[in-house]
């Protein structure tokens, strides 16, 4: 499932001036947090849904995990929310545990599947 980013335009400035450089500080940090049990960034294994960031930099984020059993259903939400809100210029921010779709590998991106030796 490919990742969305809704982006809703100023009226006041240039429409991907600030949202587009958001969206990609935003990207970094996802791919700075690693599932502890995978050696992948969450970013590529497929865990973040969606980026919805609102036209006042308000940035709401669907992601999943590999298990609803997972170890890590606690703790990652919360990293991603404190690795978040470090980035520059993002005025709120919320993290939503989703279950739909549920996670598959077909979700990983191309560079995950390979170092995990799946094709």
């Amino acid at each position: 499932m490919p990742l969305t980013v809704k982006k809703r335009h100023r009226t006041n400035k240039d429409p991907m001036e600030n949202e587009t450089s958001l969206e990609e500080r935003i990207i970094e940090k996802l791919k700075n947090i690693y599932d502890p049990e995978i050696p992948i960034n969450i970013y590529d294994l497929g865990l973040i849904y969606k980026i919805d960031i609102d036209d006042e930099n308000r940035v709401k984020i669907d992601m999943t995990l590999t298990s609803p059993n997972c170890p890590v259903a606690d703790s990652l939400p919360r990293e991603v929310e404190q690795k978040l809100s470090e980035v520059e210029d993002l005025k709120s921010l919320y993290v939503e545990l989703v279950w739909d779709p549920p996670f598959t590998k077909e979700m990983m991106s191309e560079e995950a599947r390979l170092l995990l030796g799946i094709f």
